[in-house]
C-alpha cells in the first residue's frame, strides 16, 4: 500500500537540542557486526506499550542492519511473541529476571548478557527497566542508553543510573528539562521521539476481513479511541495491589469526568455522520475500553446515527496500523493510537487529557499542534470543525502530516549517529 512508502526526507528542527560535536561519538565504538540487547515489551493490554517494542526493532533494523538483535522481553505473551518472530525472525526474545542481589537468572539471559555489545532500554513511558539497567551495569560493566522514553520526576537511585548511561534520548522535550532541572545535561541527551512513529508491521489479511464485513471503505470512515482519566488497572489486573481508597479515588474521578470527554467526541461522530454520510469505528488502544465504548460513546448517539457506528474489540498493533492506514481520520484520547495512524500516512487527533502525563508533548514539539485538543480547553464543535477542516482539504492535511513525520525521521537520523557503527 502506497501511504506505506511514506516520503521521509529530513527536515530541520529549530529545538536545537543536539549539538555537532555529539556525532564524533558512537557507543559501539566502530563496531561492525555488533550485538544489541534490548529490553522492552512493558505490558500487553495495550496496544501503544506492544508497538513500542516492533517500532524500535524496525528502528534498529533501518539504521544499524549489521546488528543481531536480542530483546529481553518484561512481560510474556506467547501471541505478541509470535507476532514478533513473524514480523523479525532473525530476532532473538529472552525472557528471565534477576535476584536481589541484581544477578541475571537463566542460562538464556546470562548468555546474552555475554555476547551483547550495548543494552538499550526502549521506549516507553518511563524509565521502565531502571532495575534492569542497574543489573547490566554491575554484571557487565558494557555501555547502555536509554531511547525515546519519558522522564517525569526524578530521585537518586534513577538519577545514579542515569548519569551511568551513553545517551538518553527523551521522547519530548519536557523530560530534557526534567533532566536540567536535575542537573543531567550535556551532549547524550536529546529528543528522540517515540519508538511507535517507527512502526511496519501489519496484518493486512484480518484488516481487509473485519473491513469488508463492516463495510468500511478506503478513507471513508473515521476512528474513534475513547479513554478514562485514569486507567483502571485494578479492573485488567486482579492481582494490581490497589487499596480501596486508591480504587475510589480513581472511579471518582473518571466518574466525574468521562461523560464531558466523551460527549465532546460523540460530536465530532455526530458531525462526521450527518456531514459526510460515512461510518465511524469506534475501537480500543486497551483491553479496558472495550467495556466502556457502548456507555460512553455509542448509546447515547442519535438515532439517526447508530446505524453508522461500528465497534471493535481489542485488537493488536499490526491489525489496527492496516485499518488506520485505510482510515480517513483518528481521534483519539489515547497517545498512541494517533501515532500508529501517522505512522501510517492518515491523519489523527490526539484529544490530551490533563492526566496524560507530560508525552503529549512530543506531539507539539513535531509540528502537530493543530491536531492535538487540550481536552479541559476545547470544545467538541472545535474538534468537529477540525475534522471538517481535514476532511474539506485532505490533500493539505496529508502534506502536513508528511512535514512531521519528516522531523520524526531527522530527529531519528540524528540521534542513530550517536548510537550506530560507522560503516
Amino acid at each position: 500500500m502506497e501511504r506505506r512508502n511514506f516520503i521521509k526526507n529530513t527536515s530541520v528542527l529549530s529545538i536545537g537540542l543536539m549539538a555537532s560535536s555529539v556525532l564524533d561519538f558512537t557507543a559501539l565504538n566502530g563496531k561492525k557486526n555488533p550485538v544489541i540487547m534490548i529490553v522492552s515489551g512493558w505490558q500487553d493490554v495495550n496496544i501503544g506499550d506492544i508497538a513500542h517494542t516492533p517500532g524500535f526493532l524496525a528502528l534498529l533494523q533501518k539504521h544499524i542492519p549489521q546488528a543481531r538483535l536480542i530483546l529481553w522481553k518484561k512481560s510474556e505473551s506467547k501471541k505478541v511473541d509470535d507476532m514478533l518472530m513473524k514480523n523479525f525472525p532473525e530476532l532473538k526474545i529472552v525472557n528471565g529476571s534477576f535476584d536481589k542481589d541484581l544477578v541475571p537468572l537463566g542460562e538464556d539471559l546470562k548468555k546474552a548478557f555475554a555476547v551483547a555489545d550495548l543494552f538499550i532500554h526502549g521506549s516507553g513511558p518511563s524509565v521502565v527497566a531502571a532495575d534492569w539497567l542497574r543489573c547490566w551495569d554491575k554484571q557487565t560493566g558494557k555501555k547502555f542508553g536509554i531511547f525515546g522514553v519519558t522522564i517525569q520526576t526524578i530521585d537518586e537511585k534513577l538519577k545514579e543510573i542515569l548519569e551511568k548511561a551513553s545517551f538518553i534520548f527523551t521522547r519530548e522535550t519536557a523530560s530534557i528539562e526534567v533532566l536540567r532541572k536535575s542537573g543531567l545535561s550535556g551532549n547524550k541527551i536529546a529528543f528522540a521521539p517515540d519508538a511507535t512513529f517507527s512502526l511496519t508491521i501489519h496484518d493486512d489479511r484480518k484488516a481487509s476481513q473485519f473491513l469488508t464485513e463492516k463495510k468500511l471503505e478506503h478513507r471513508k470512515f473515521i476512528c474513534v479511541v475513547p479513554r478514562l482519566r485514569m486507567t483502571p488497572y485494578y479492573k485488567i489486573n486482579s492481582s494490581s495491589g490497589w487499596t480501596e481508597e486508591r480504587i475510589k479515588q480513581t472511579d471518582d474521578l473518571n466518574n466525574k469526568f468521562k461523560e464531558v470527554d466523551h460527549a465532546k467526541l460523540r460530536e465530532a461522530m455526530i458531525t462526521w455522520v450527518r456531514t459526510t454520510g460515512n461510518r465511524v469505528l469506534v475501537c480500543p488502544e486497551m483491553t479496558y475500553q472495550v467495556d466502556i465504548m457502548d456507555e460512553l460513546l455509542i448509546d447515547p448517539l442519535p438515532q439517526d446515527v447508530k446505524p453508522n457506528v461500528i465497534k471493535r474489540g481489542y485488537w493488536f498493533p499490526d491489525e489496527a496500523a492496516s485499518v488506520f492506514e485505510q482510515a480517513h481520520t483518528v481521534l483519539s484520547m489515547e497517545c498512541h493510537s494517533p501515532i500508529i495512524a501517522a505512522a501510517n500516512g492518515t491523519p489523527s487527533f490526539y484529544l490530551r487529557q490533563p492526566t496524560d502525563t507530560i508525552k503529549g508533548q512530543m506531539y507539539y514539539d513535531l509540528g502537530f499542534n493543530d491536531w492535538v485538543f487540550e481536552i479541559d480547553n476545547s470544545t467538541g464543535i472545535q474538534i468537529s470543525d477540525r475534522l471538517m477542516n481535514v476532511y474539506n482539504n485532505y490533500p493539505l492535511a496529508l502534506e502536513n502530516l508528511k512535514k512531521s513525520m519528516n522531523i520524526v525521521d531527522k530527529r531519528y537520523n540524528d540521534v542513530f549517529k550517536i548510537i550506530k557503527v560507522d560503516n
